[in-house]
């Protein structure tokens, strides 16, 4: 098959390869893939940034959601069948949907949504697994309360909105001019301009806050955060209590611990709860999500869409920043 591989860590550009196609486990299926979308941790781990979380063996395929056709089933397979049309985001350690097929495990897919195409399909199973797992899982979001969204044109950010006004929050984001009017149309209900706003400022006694940008952005976050608020981010550091609760070890506990140690002051310091965010894989979730979309309270919001052969193309575009929404790419 043909896939899209790094031979090392650091910023080379993906290389189109011929591979074998991958061999399926008595509980997996394959898949042929039609779509998948570009995400910020396809970069991540193109430049090495979570080996401390998760080692790949090179060549690596990247890629970290798609949607397709079941092709072919293991034995001991009892959801899915051969023709099936599917969606996901298959767990950390079996990536690589820039490809034309992939073996997943049949507790990580779910049934596409019915009125999505293959594209809009594909731009789902990570920013809304991301956005479920940080409102609802870890920050309990409830009807009336406020959480601040930040970066709410991105990727996550479009779907944390639409998600945040499903369970009856109210939600305040951050966005340029340009973005300003997509957000609203999303549900947002305070739109902060970045460029020339302070939402540190502007916003406080939250209950919440979705952080996708990490460094200054999350510790200002902090201050806007009322007494026993969350914070859940998917960009900064791990820290201890993620360590333990993944069963890490000593030695990336202290290491998490350590490097941390402002976020935890920040913590003690406005009485709030930091957590971080490495989403996990879930077929159950995405049946929740694609009633959500089939019903018409969640809409996919995609930017572009390129071709297999431009998916380093796809990369940089996602990478320049620039992009409302996700980035596509179409492989069949």
């Amino acid at each position: 098959m043909k896939a899209m591989v790094i031979n090392q860590y650091g910023k080379a550009p993906m290389q189109l390869a011929e591979i074998p196609t991958p061999e399926i486990g008595e509980y997996e299926i394959l898949a042929e893939i039609h779509a998948a979308s570009i995400n910020p941790i396809d970069f991540k781990i193109r430049d090495g940034k979570v080996k401390l979380l998760i080692q790949y063996k090179m060549p690596l395929i990247l890629g970290n959601d798609f949607s397709g056709v079941v092709v072919k089933v293991g034995t001991k397979v009892t959801r899915f069948k051969v023709g099936d049309e599917i969606y996901a985001r298959p767990r950390k350690s079996k990536i690589g949907t820039f490809a034309e097929f992939i073996a997943i495990h049949e507790d990580d897919i779910a049934l596409k949504p019915k009125n999505l195409s293959f594209e809009e399909a594909a731009s789902i199973p990570l920013v809304g697994l991301t956005s479920y797992q940080a409102l609802h899982d870890i920050m309990h979001l409830q009807k009336g309360q406020k959480i601040l969204i930040h970066a709410g044109s991105g990727g996550v950010g479009t779907f944390a909105i639409q998600l945040a006004k499903v369970m009856g929050a109210t939600v305040a984001t951050t966005a340029s001019e340009a973005g300003a009017n997509l957000v609203t149309s999303l549900g947002a209900d305070e739109v902060i301009n970045y460029k020339t706003e302070k939402f540190e400022e502007i916003l406080g006694n939250y209950d919440a806050v979705f952080d996708t940008l990490g460094g200054e952005t999350l510790e200002k976050s902090f201050g806007i955060i009322k007494n026993g608020g969350k914070i859940v981010s998917v960009s900064s550091m791990p820290n201890a209590r993620f360590a333990k609760e993944n069963g890490s070890g000593f030695f990336k506990t202290l290491l998490f611990s350590a490097a941390s140690y402002k976020l935890t002051a920040l913590e003690k310091k406005h009485h709030a709860q930091y957590s971080f965010l490495f989403m996990k894989p879930s077929g159950d979730q995405l049946r929740i999500i694609a009633d959500y979309i089939e019903s018409g309270k969640i809409k996919p919001v995609i930017d572009r869409t390129f071709t297999f052969e431009e998916a380093q193309k796809a990369m940089e575009y996602a990478e320049s920043g620039r992009a409302k929404g996700k980035i596509i790419v179409k492989i069949k």
